[in-house]
């Protein structure tokens, strides 16, 4: 039977469920997501990140398809094109091949991505040989709208000016995530109906920054009440990344709808930002944005699961994922709480040292 393609985007979509086969450092594993706030907790190279810039990478390609003037209905040879491209433009493989898991038998990297919405499905896979092909299985009959942002570990707010030029002039080994962020932190504005809504957001951020984000001649400031614009550098590393969420809000990326993967927030930040930033990835789902975060740090994960335990939180919002490695790649335990997915040695290290300052102490 001939499937219908729709040429219209598909608005306000979820990611349900992820399945890979044989990407990286999994042999097998499939992720069933929340519709708000999914927490993917592991050591290092239990491939966290892999898993945030898979998923990035299929929603990018799509919306960025979508967006464009005149842009047709999905087909097939068009979105091999695409999905190849942006895998290896965010993962910087030396090769699409290199992303799939060598083991003896095994050379095919399979991945199935499921929506709220099932025409957006799609399947595709590419193998150890493939230099720049995907073959995709299932063909969605519609494109993503909804923008897709990705943080990545370090900020972005000094690198703006002149990035994105240099990044089209020249090849440069940045992933490609930060030019699609660069991008998007210089959009203009939103205005009307839901600026109010913003402004919102933007308050709790605004106070824990002391000042507002603003873009004036291609650089970013924050500017704070007595004193003036402050240029970027001269701003802390943790208030930057503040500066990022609330940009990212300020222009209507991350205000009401599409999807935010943010790769360890609380890299470089002290206890009190932490607190901060957990409280506006709350909000942030709460109000229409599916988010994705990897972590391994047992302060950021409690302070979510303090507020999620909240009576303002409640109602089964959250997804975690605990990722451990094994002799045959590593494996995924999942649920709705901390507690159903099974035990991180570096959670427990930290754990382990409170335990033993104690002692000390004593």
């Amino acid at each position: 039977m001939r499937v219908k393609r729709d040429k219209k985007p598909v608005p306000d979509a979820k990611l349900q469920s992820l399945r890979v086969a044989n990407l990286t450092v999994f042999d097998s594993a499939e992720f069933q997501f929340s519709p708000q706030l999914n927490v993917i907790v592991g050591e290092n190279a239990t491939g966290k990140s892999h898993l945030l810039k898979v998923a990035y990478s299929v929603l990018a390609a799509s919306a960025e398809e979508g967006r464009k003037p005149g842009s047709s209905a999905p087909t097939k040879a068009l979105l091999q094109t695409m999905l190849a491209k942006k895998l290896v433009a965010v993962m910087r493989p030396e090769s699409l091949g290199r992303l799939a898991r060598r083991s003896q038998g095994r050379e095919r990297c399979e991945l199935k991505c499921s929506f709220s919405d099932a025409r957006l499905n799609i399947d595709f896979n590419f193998s150890t040989m493939s230099k720049t092909e995907v073959v995709v299985e299932r063909t969605p009959a519609a494109w993503v709208e909804d923008s897709a942002v990705f943080l990545p570990t370090r900020e972005l707010m000094t690198i703006y000016p002149g990035f994105i030029p240099l990044y089209d002039s020249y090849y440069v080994e940045f992933e490609e995530t930060w030019l699609d962020t660069c991008l998007l932190l210089g959009s203009p504005l939103v205005r009307g109906p839901r600026e109010k809504r913003a402004a919102e957001l933007l308050a709790p951020l605004e106070a824990a920054m002391g000042g507002k984000v603003v873009l004036d001649q291609g650089r970013f400031y924050l500017t704070i009440p007595g004193q003036g614009h402050m240029e970027m550098p001269l701003v802390a590393e943790g208030i930057r990344k503040l500066a990022m969420l609330a940009r990212l809000i300020a222009t209507g990326s991350l205000l009401d709808k599409g999807y935010l993967f943010w790769d360890e927030p609380e890299a470089n930040l002290n206890p009190a930002l932490i607190k901060h930033i957990a409280g506006a990835i709350l909000h942030v789902c709460q109000n229409g944005v599916q988010v994705f975060i990897a972590t391994h740090s047992l302060f950021l994960i409690r302070e979510l699961d303090i507020l999620l335990r909240s009576d303002v939180n409640k109602g089964g919002i959250s997804r975690f994922f605990g990722l451990h490695r094994g002799a045959d790649g590593v494996t995924v335990q999942q649920g709705d709480t901390v507690d159903d997915i099974g035990s991180i040695t570096s959670l427990n290290e930290e754990l382990s040292q409170s335990d033993r300052y104690l002692e000390a102490e004593g």
